[in-house]
């Protein structure tokens, strides 16, 4: 019998720092260019005190680690639920791991935890 390719409590992580360049690459990309991700002088005037970087952009770090690590290559993300619980200010190391909750031995699907 062959061994399963993934096992309940598998993690994988990566930490980053993001750029103030990535965040308006992403911006011009995305098309959101909220001046809370942009403009200094505007960003230190919110409950943030300054710009901080796209959620979705921190969420894209779950996407690498899915489609490179675990479950790794070829892999697709068919659902997926965040909360933002605090921000992400430009040049702070943000890590973001998987870890696998269930696995499926009828298909080839398995529900991961994700967090950053």
């Amino acid at each position: 019998m062959m061994e399963p390719r993934w096992r309940v409590g598998q993690r994988s992580c990566l930490t980053k720092k993001f750029s103030a360049p990535e965040i308006e690459t992403f911006a011009a990309i995305s098309l959101d260019r909220n001046p809370l991700h942009l403009d200094a002088e505007y960003a230190k005037n919110t409950p943030f005190g300054g710009r901080i970087v796209h959620g979705m952009l921190v969420a894209g770090l779950i996407s690498a680690l899915i489609g490179q690590e675990l479950p790794g290559e070829g892999s697709i993300l068919l659902r997926f639920s965040m909360s933002f619980i605090r921000p992400v200010r430009i040049g702070e190391e943000v890590t973001a791991g998987v870890e696998v909750k269930t696995v499926y031995d009828t298909q080839p699907l398995i529900v991961l935890r994700t967090w950053c």
